[in-house]
């Protein structure tokens, strides 16, 4: 009889993780904590090689959680997302507090005039003709991520 063997999971190479990650930060900007889940999940078993390949990255500056942080302002606001919902996308990607404050001061964003434009974009000038409309309209801004007092004067 001939004995069956299993295969060898094949080792990762540090240099195919590093491929994978450069791979994925040419297309965009990524936090270190969305990056490292990426590669965890292509890479299950090398969770300690992807960390290591990651901070690597980081030390020569091809991955920056500041310069994501800064981009993801940028991209958020100018799609029409107000403060607390680019807050809770950059939390949600694994930035620091600070690193969330940095970026915010950095980018300089009127969320006041930006909740003008997406409220006038969306529904024009015309008021709203009863309470179930007004509702709707208070609803869509709070989903964009504005704070009441940024919107209630325009309902």
């Amino acid at each position: 009889m001939s004995e069956t063997r299993e295969a060898a999971p094949p080792s990762i190479n540090p240099a195919d993780i590093r491929i994978c990650a450069m791979n994925l930060l040419a297309r965009r900007e990524h936090s270190r904590w969305e990056l490292l889940q990426k590669l965890k999940r292509r890479f299950p078993d090398s969770t300690e090689v992807a960390v290591s390949e990651v901070q690597r990255l980081s030390d020569e500056n091809l991955q920056s959680d500041q310069r994501f942080a800064q981009d993801y302002v940028r991209q958020r606001s100018e799609r029409g997302y107000g403060l607390m919902r680019v807050r809770q996308g950059m939390r949600e990607r694994g930035l620091s507090e600070r690193q969330l404050s940095r970026a915010l001061e950095a980018a300089a964003v009127n969320w006041p005039a930006l909740a003008d434009k997406v409220f006038y974009n969306k529904f024009g000038r015309r008021p709203a003709l009863d309470i179930k409309e007004k509702a709707c309209r208070a609803r869509f801004m709070q989903y964009r991520g504005f704070a009441s007092a940024e919107y209630q004067h325009l309902l």
